[in-house]
């Protein structure tokens, strides 16, 4: 333990002198969000008003309490709505800039912040995680299982878990509650694992060293799985740049993009803000959540506890707009607000280079090095363009940008399990595409 505290230290007094590169101007000029007419976009007015009735038609059968949506081409606004309620209780109005928890759509700001690094020469892609994290040094596999009572025998990876592997889901990191087999459940809660959120005085780097001690579902680089890789890798960004999570982001991200509403814990003048959970009762009436699942935490996260626990996998609130601008800003190569965040080279890797080969679980897409992205069987499926990137989170929130088209779209709902969730996320994508007239 000493010893690893020590080999910790030397990391950041070698590393956080500099980690505040200044962002770099550019001589690019590519588009800020604006509001514009649809027609000067290439966007039929009437057909894309269809969004309203979509929207309002699982609003009025009582699917969801609200949902906001913004789309945006060549970046320009040409629909920002939010339609319900954000409160059922007190029938308050869901405004367009209401705060929503995004969860894993966190994910992709993690991994940009990766991506920075590793442009600064801070991070190699292919590093073994062990270089910053030395916990993960010799990682081992889980054989045998015991469902009596836990125990388990184990046997070595055959190779580290790399920055990549971790980038791309693929170091054999499960989650606990979401999207874990009983085996990896079982081992992560007797160990106290926690998933994403939680209201205790702990911090990120408590829970991912005494992961690194655990089993692996599998041999690092040899299968997809969604677990807490990226919650790893904003550790990662913690130890690098010698400064927590939170403040990284706001300082090299969410400051020079100008995304003002997205935040780990809100403060208090906008918690008023938030939007009320729900999920679905037993005859699929909506109530407000009294818990998360099986998750350990407050329902009224992120505006009550300790506030010390940085989830990049999971852990941050956002806007519909907010969420957009992060959004066109890939789709501008790296460049926003006069300010260049990753090369075009870097986008492309970050964005589209298959990392998963044909091991990514859906068939219509891979993975990036922070996204699903489609390929041409998903193109074959529905309207979406080749090279589209996506992903969603947990309570009911999505986003896709097509860098062909030049589209980026957010639509936020804020349920916990819910029946309509994704049967609404595609048909808002269809109702996007088949309103271009260009």
């Amino acid at each position: 333990m000493l010893l690893s505290s020590f080999f910790r230290a030397l990391v950041l007094v070698a590393l956080t002198a500099s980690w505040l590169y200044a962002q770099t101007g550019t001589r690019q000029a590519p588009p800020l969000l604006t509001a514009s007419a649809p027609e000067t976009t290439g966007f039929s007015p009437e057909r894309l008003n269809r969004i309203d009735g979509l929207i309002q038609s699982y609003i009025d059968k009582k699917a969801f309490p609200g949902v906001a949506a913004i789309v945006v081409r060549n970046g320009k606004i040409v629909y920002y709505k939010a339609f319900g309620s954000a409160d059922l209780e007190t029938n308050k109005p869901l405004a367009r800039d209401a705060i929503f928890r995004i969860a894993s759509m966190t994910k992709a700001i993690t991994s940009l912040a990766v991506m920075m690094l590793h442009e600064e020469g801070k991070i190699m892609l292919d590093d073994p995680i062990s270089k910053y994290i030395p916990e993960f040094a010799k990682p081992v596999v889980l054989d045998q299982f015991n469902s009596k009572d836990s125990t388990y025998t184990t046997v070595a990876a055959k190779r580290e878990i790399t920055v990549r592997h971790l980038l791309s889901h693929m170091s054999g990191l499960n989650y606990n509650v979401i999207a874990s087999d009983p085996q990896m459940r079982a081992i992560y809660t007797k160990a106290g694992i926690i998933d994403a959120f939680t209201t205790k005085n702990i911090k990120i780097g408590d829970i991912v060293r005494k992961l690194a001690k655990l089993p692996l579902n599998h041999q690092p680089g040899e299968k997809w799985t969604y677990g807490l890789s990226i919650d790893v890798l904003g550790y990662l960004v913690e130890v690098v740049s010698g400064t927590p999570l939170d403040q990284f982001f706001q300082k090299r991200i969410f400051d020079p993009l100008g995304m003002k509403d997205t935040y780990f814990y809100l403060p208090d003048s906008k918690k008023d803000r938030l939007v009320a959970l729900y999920s679905e009762d037993k005859n699929k009436m909506l109530v407000k959540t009294a818990t998360l699942g099986n998750l350990p935490t407050d329902p009224d996260f992120p505006i009550v506890g300790a506030k010390t626990y940085f989830s990049g996998g999971g852990g941050l609130s956002s806007t519909a707009y907010d969420y957009a601008t992060f959004l066109q800003m890939l789709l501008n190569d790296g460049v926003y607000n006069g300010k260049r965040f990753l090369s075009r080279k870097s986008v492309d890797l970050f964005t589209n280079a298959n990392q998963t080969g044909t091991l990514f679980p859906d068939p219509n897409g891979y993975f990036s090095l922070g996204f699903s992205v489609v390929n041409e069987k998903g193109h074959s499926q529905d309207l979406s363009s080749v090279g589209t990137f996506s992903w969603g989170g947990a309570f009911s929130t999505n986003y896709f940008a097509d860098p062909k088209e030049k589209i980026c779209a957010v639509i936020m709902k804020q349920m916990w399990g819910t029946t309509y969730g994704g049967e609404l996320d595609r048909k808002f994508n269809l109702m996007i595409y088949q309103a271009l007239d260009d």
